[in-house]
């Protein structure tokens, strides 16, 4: 039993002094019991790998660090919130014995560990063995039976005991000193899971009950068979009933016709389930208080398997958490919970709120990387006109410059200069303060437009683009050849981060100054650049010129080795002014439009609801996945009796299962309906003219050419590239950009099924590639010949099945992905695709191939020599290869749409800025170009811009380009 107790002390200058010994007084009064923390590795390890799957962690070794990542996130999120007093780590060995000379099958139906998984394990073990926590593994025993032996020991020895596992199974161990913490996840807050919350989740009574409920339901993951046709809501129903398995089964007379036969004539097989089911707590190991002490980490040894994974974050919260000077008690935030004891017993406890002022703190401050503080280098202001006279001498006679600017803000529409920094040789780095004033801003920077100008010199940066449209509000235009340290890393690894801290302390293990080291973290609180004394800002600013310039000694061979230099030179490059010139354009937004077809969303979105309670016979909340899969699978019943479950036993209510029951489901389909609207009223129509730039009246959009792997550009601030348009609904938000003036007209320009055109030509596909060449309806062609029937006499039905099998076929559709995309049964799907590959016969063979190639080289390209690494294609895991190999397809047909329209785009803008058109492009979304046309121009500017999309790329396949003109996007497209 927890007892609180409230002092209260009156305080006033007499008996200030007595407050330090009224609390010590008091002190055996607040002590707390201690707290031992038991974490469930694997579960822990998996959740972790699986959070990352759609971003995985890759490093620069090519290594998927997802999983340690996972891990240690828990881990070290535990320790800094609870500041535990004790802490192991429960690991599987070997299975269970026990359960498999039970049953044979348990378990028998899980897939191969992932190798990441596999690979991570070692990784976490010389983890924790550095940070000096104990493992605790036993050869036949699982961490459930190892975590529960332990928590029973530790509570007969007055211990509170936190088993930290996202397992609901360890309900069952619950009790007044054993709780379950389930760790925090995607935004959610930890769950800490006592008694009474055991009872209320699982309607039960004592928290033993947990057991029945999972012996007499099952689990799919453990392959627990349970009592067939008991799922979660009759397994609670049985519970309140009979109270137990045993009970249940000496009672089935009381049961009715089918759940009687079932339970009756399984009884053996409910029995068995309980006992798998069941935590073993009498296992062969010892709690040993001493053993399980939190001590202090080998900081050494912890930053240098840090290092080799390139944890740089984790690596700065370790040294936060266990290193930080005067971390106070005060501090500690309150969780609900017992305070932990900070009694140091002897020299090795480590005490997580003292003062480590002199020992390793200083070690691991540097850690292992070189830093301004420890490396040799030359750094130096320029001031006065003498001084730019000679450094602009000294730069005119370089053939390569990394640069560098300085501002008051990340928003280059407003950002001002604060200082220019240059490179040309490591170690050595030279700054020029640029005042407040804007005259005299200018002219400085004036000074500099013959280094800009120069052609013979090349200009090196980092995200080199947002300097590029810092400059241009300062009239200068950078010309001659340019090197992009981030672009080239994209080629070179697309699948790692791409900033420069990460860069240098991965390639030059050099850990750059953090810009919150000047001017402070986010927030109110948070200086510019302009109100850090300038002797600090040449430092920061002169290393940033200089780690750029060796990360572009580091990386530019490295781009000749992995041949893609052509890419880097002929089109990243070239792309990056021409995306600055379209973001510093932006386009012009009809806000009062958009503010009218908000209010129309709004009663469109009420007159659903109103439909929709009337159907579910009550009101709820349809945004709450909880609320709504209560209403379509436990009151409606639709989709029949077993329903998907997520983690913490909620019905899965995601979009993909819902489009299934769409299909039959009248009501289900208001609830997407219903979810469409609300998206779009919230993420576009109500979003879009809160991104209109005050300066320009306009909204420019950040085009990121670093991001996705296939090459193809994302667009932020606002995301112009996920604006729907299948909907009726969704397309009028493109009603909403509109031309610069009534002297201009927007002009849309977008590819015809080019990335069919592109299979075709890759595969060599003749029948695919003729149908291109006379001009015939692909899709249609497709119906004739996979239905046999006359081209004529295609259906709407058949055409529209043949396009989505088309475009399926990229994406490695299957009969049953088809079936749900469709009106066709699986087998009838099935039928489609056997008799596609009949008609296309070389596609087939040149799916196989890609393959092929991705399992012998590791890597897959484009037309243009773009690199798609494929690390997974030979791995044992049947799903997680067959991820791989989707991508063997589609990367190189994705990523050569990618690369022709930007052939394309650098071409155009080489045009209009050439021959000063009046004309400008303005965005590029997927296949699509849109144009802000001066009406003297709309004759002739189009068909500059079909010759040269249309002939950006000569294929087997002749490229198609539709265009249309109108008096906003939507009339244009």
């Amino acid at each position: 039993m927890q007892f609180s107790t409230t002092i209260f002390v009156w305080l006033c200058p007499s008996n200030f002094v007595h407050l330090e010994l009224i609390i010590f007084q008091l002190q055996p009064f607040m002590s707390a019991q201690k707290r031992l923390f038991l974490l469930d590795a694997y579960a822990l390890i998996f959740r972790g790998y699986y959070a990352f799957i759609k971003n995985p962690r890759i490093n620069s070794k090519g290594m998927d660090t997802s999983a340690i990542m996972g891990f240690m996130n828990s881990l070290l999120d535990v320790i800094k919130r609870e500041k535990p007093d004790h802490l192991a780590v429960a690991f599987d060995k070997g299975g269970s014995h026990v359960r498999t000379e039970l049953f044979t099958d348990y378990k028998g139906n899980r897939s191969a560990t992932p190798e990441a998984i596999m690979i991570a394990l070692p990784y976490i073990h010389d983890i924790l063995r550095a940070m000096h926590i104990p493992i605790i593994e036993f050869e036949g025993c699982e961490a459930d039976d190892l975590i529960g032996t332990i928590a029973k020991q530790a509570e007969k020895q007055n211990y509170q005991v936190f088993m930290v596992t996202p397992d609901k199974d360890f309900a069952q161990l619950v009790s007044e000193n054993i709780f379950m913490y389930k760790p925090a996840r995607m935004g959610n807050g930890i769950e800490i899971w006592g008694v009474p919350e055991v009872l209320e989740r699982f309607e039960i009574e004592r928290p033993e009950q947990v057991i029945d409920f999972l012996g007499m339901m099952g689990d799919a993951v453990d392959n627990i068979p349970g009592l067939p046709g008991v799922g979660e809501v009759t397994a609670k129903k049985l519970l309140k009933e009979f109270g137990s398995m045993e009970n249940l089964l000496d009672n089935t007379h009381l049961l009715k016709g089918k759940m009687k036969e079932n339970i009756e004539a399984n009884k053996e097989l409910g029995l068995l389930s309980k006992k798998l089911a069941t935590i073993i707590c009498d296992c062969d190991v010892t709690f040993n208080e001493d053993d399980y002490e939190l001590t202090k980490p080998d900081a050494e040894k912890v930053e240098l398997l840090f290092q080799e994974l390139e944890f740089r974050r984790m690596a700065e919260q370790f040294n936060s958490l266990f290193y930080t000077e005067n971390k106070s008690y005060a501090n500690v935030e309150s969780q609900g919970l017992a305070p932990t004891k900070t009694i140091v017993k002897n020299q090795d406890q480590f005490d997580l709120f003292g003062d480590h002022s002199g020992d390793t703190a200083e070690h691991i401050s540097s850690g292992h990387y070189k830093t301004l503080a420890n490396t040799d280098h030359f750094y130096q202001t320029i001031e006065g006109d003498f001084a730019i006279k000679m450094l602009l001498r000294n730069l005119l006679n370089q053939t390569s410059v990394s640069f560098d600017t300085e501002t008051t803000s990340i928003d280059p529409l407003y950002a001002e200069l604060v200082g220019l920094s240059f490179s040309w040789e490591s170690g050595k780095g030279f700054y020029i303060p640029v005042p407040e004033n804007r005259d005299e801003a200018q002219a400085i920077v004036d000074k500099f437009r013959p280094f800009f100008d120069a052609e013979h010199i090349e200009k090196i940066g980092q995200n080199l683009k947002y300097d590029l449209k810092v400059l241009f509000n300062y009239g200068i235009s950078v010309k001659g050849k340019m090197f992009d340290t981030m672009l080239a890393h994209y080629l070179i690894n697309p699948d790692m981060r791409h900033n420069m801290d990460v860069l240098s302390e991965t390639y030059l293990k050099y850990s750059p100054k953090p810009i919150e080291d000047l001017i402070g973290k986010k927030g109110k609180g948070q200086k510019t650049m302009r109100d850090i004394a300038i002797e600090e800002v040449k430092e920061y600013a002169a290393e940033d010129a200089d780690v750029t310039f060796q990360l572009k000694e580091h990386f530019a061979p490295i781009l000749d080795k992995t041949d893609t230099r052509k890419l880097f030179d002929e089109i990243e490059i070239p792309l990056m002014p021409v995306l600055a010139d379209m973001e510093t354009e932006g386009v012009r937004l009809d806000v009062d439009f958009l503010k009218s077809l908000s209010g129309e969303l709004e009663n469109d979105i009420k007159s659903l609801e109103h439909k929709i309670y009337e159907a579910a016979g009550e009101t709820f909340n349809i945004a709450s996945p909880k609320q709504l899969g209560e209403i379509l699978f436990d009151k409606l019943k639709i989709g029949g009796a077993k329903q998907k479950k997520t983690k913490t036993g909620q019905y899965a209510t995601g979009e993909e299962i819902l489009s299934y029951l769409a299909l039959s489901s009248p009501f289900v389909q208001e609830i997407l309906d219903w979810r469409q609207l609300v998206k779009l009223k919230n993420t576009y129509v109500d979003a879009l003219p809160l991104q209109v730039c005050g300066k320009t009246g306009r909204v420019h959009t950040d085009y990121m050419q670093a991001v996705a792997a296939t090459g193809r550009l994302s667009s932020n601030n606002p995301n112009l590239q996920n604006i729907p348009i299948r909907t009726e609904r969704g397309r009028q938000i493109r009603k909403a950009f509109i031309p610069r003036d009534e002297n201009h007209t927007l002009l849309s320009a977008d590819y015809s099924q080019i990335e069919l055109r592109i299979i075709a030509a890759l595969s060599g596909e003749e029948n695919m590639i003729n149908s291109f060449k006379n001009g015939e309806d692909i899709h249609k062609s497709t119906a004739a010949k996979v239905f046999n029937v006359a081209l004529e006499e295609v259906t709407r039905e058949q055409r529209s099945h043949a396009k989505t099998v088309n475009f399926g076929i990229i994406y490695g559709v299957s009969a049953f992905g088809l079936s749900n995309q469709t009106s066709l049964t699986r087998s009838e799907s099935a039928d489609l695709i056997n008799a596609y590959y009949q008609s296309y016969p070389r596609l087939k063979a040149y799916i196989q191939e890609q393959i092929e190639i991705a399992r012998e080289n590791g890597f897959v390209q484009t037309i243009s020599g773009r690199r798609r690494y494929l690390k997974d294609i030979n791995s044992q895991n049947v799903m997680v290869r067959g991820g791989a190999e989707r991508n063997a397809v589609n990367a190189p047909i994705q990523g050569s749409a990618a690369d022709i329209i930007k052939i394309a785009m650098i071409n155009i803008h080489k045009k209009l800025t050439s021959q000063n058109w009046k004309s400008k492009m303005l965005l590029q979304v997927h296949d699509e170009l849109v144009f802000d046309v001066h009406n003297d121009e709309l004759e002739k500017i189009q068909p500059m811009i079909k010759f040269e999309m249309e002939n950006a790329f000569k294929l087997e396949v002749p490229l198609e380009v539709d265009m249309g003109i109108g008096k906003d996007w939507l009339e244009a497209h």
